[in-house]
């Protein structure tokens, strides 16, 4: 039976040393959707139930590509950070390495089709 406080079994084990980074990316990019999302709603909610020309006309304009670019970009990072706290939280092993490595590369490819999309309509 051991009588060893929490504290004195915790000495010795070291700190990730990324908590700090990892929070502050989290509010920052929660900050910048709180920012994008009602800015993406202007731009895009116009174009509900619009021809396929109109739409295609609207976001050929800079303003509305940019806009839902960044909410895009911004939206898959704060998703691909969130969930892997989710994962390190849940998941323990090899399984939390391998579903880190995938939802990072989901989220990037996701990124890329969104950004690939909007570049063919804006150009």
């Amino acid at each position: 039976m051991s009588y060893l406080t929490d504290r004195k079994r915790a000495v010795g084990m070291g700190s990730a040393k990324t908590g700090t980074a990892h929070f502050w990316a989290m509010k920052v990019s929660s900050v910048g959707l709180l920012v994008l999302i009602p800015l993406f709603l202007f731009t895009f909610g116009p174009m509900l139930g619009e021809p396929h020309a109109d739409v295609i006309a609207y976001f050929s304009r800079p303003f509305p590509a940019i806009v839902a670019a960044l909410t895009i970009v911004v939206s898959f990072m704060h998703f691909k950070d969130g969930v892997q706290v989710l994962i390190e939280d849940y998941v323990h092993g090899t399984m939390q390495k391998v579903l880190i490595v995938a939802m990072i590369c989901v989220s990037y490819g996701a990124v890329a089709t969104g950004l690939f999309a909007i570049a063919r309509i804006a150009l």
